[in-house]
């Protein structure tokens, strides 16, 4: 009995969405701005928590040379870096390959540089540096004793911005889930008034279904999965809008801090799975709540 319940209820809430397509359609519109909104801050609190964690774990050192050395100081250097715990090299930059680098990143006013008569950008090696097993003091030692070597002309790297940059992302974290829950009320919101139009726009077929006899259960129930397919689609849209910004603009987007390029990543499946689950959820309770006030009324 109860199945044969639950599929007239499945089969009653996608025959008024065929029948009600218009409001329905414009209902999912909604709910897809509100989520999108909701989904786009999400994303930059995930790429936030990235890049502290990815940051956090290890750091970048650059080291400048006097000129342009060859390659047996290059090979020399290596398998002095190697004899310290942690340490990955990145990759050689020769002074060339730097100005390339410039160019590209200026763009249309590279131009700009062809009234050099040398060029004054130092060659360099880049190397990552793991603290979990070079510690924190490793840097310090390491850039200590590469500054001694003769062609060695300075050393720099990450660890103090890298603190800074944590210390804001952290601040930045407790105001994101603040701002993100208010977020989900406003979505919540919204949603809620776009359901409340739903219901009133069949406002006559409620009160037939009452006269007949039918209880609140029975009339409320097929509203509540219009609610979560509605909260469900609108999800889904709202998502696929998200991947494909991120597809053409995002993913394309360069982010320098310091020493450090950072990459944007998109949300996992397991992120995905879970929003699409809070979808269907606000949406039920979005049409709970719509159905609440007005059965009171």
């Amino acid at each position: 009995m109860k199945i044969t319940l639950f599929h007239y209820f499945i089969k009653k809430a996608m025959a008024n969405i065929f029948e009600n397509r218009l409001v329905h359609l414009i209902g999912i519109g909604t709910m897809s701005i509100a989520f999108l909104i909701f989904y786009a801050f999400i994303l930059i609190f995930v790429n936030l928590n990235y890049w502290t964690e990815e940051q956090g774990s290890s750091l970048t050192m650059s080291i400048y040379f006097k000129g342009e050395p060859d390659r047996a100081v290059i090979e020399k250097i290596k398998k002095e870096l190697f004899l310290f715990p942690g340490v990955t090299i990145k990759r050689f930059i020769s002074k060339d390959d730097a100005m390339k680098s410039l160019r590209k990143r200026l763009g249309d006013k590279a131009g700009l540089l062809d009234g050099l008569k040398q060029n004054p950008l130092p060659a360099s090696l880049e190397i990552i540096l793991s603290r979990d097993k070079g510690g924190d003091t490793l840097p310090y030692q390491l850039k200590t004793r590469l500054e001694k070597i003769t062609i060695v002309d300075e050393v720099q790297y990450s660890q103090e911005w890298i603190r800074r940059v944590q210390a804001i992302m952290e601040a930045i974290k407790i105001v994101g889930i603040i701002f993100g829950g208010l977020l989900f009320l406003a979505a919540l919101f919204i949603i809620t008034n776009t359901i409340k139009l739903t219901i009133y726009s069949r406002k006559e077929e409620i009160e037939i279904l009452k006269l007949i006899g039918a209880t609140n259960r029975f009339v409320k129930i097929p509203f509540m999965i219009e609610g979560s397919i509605q909260g469900f689609l609108g999800g889904v849209v709202a998502l696929l809008i998200l991947f494909l910004v991120y597809i053409i603009a995002i993913a394309k987007i360069d982010i320098r801090i310091g020493f450090a390029s950072l990459d944007i990543v998109f949300l996992s499946p397991q992120y995905i799975l879970f929003l699409l689950l809070m979808s269907v959820v606000i949406g039920f309770i979005g049409s709970t709540i719509s159905l609440g006030r007005f059965f009171r009324i």
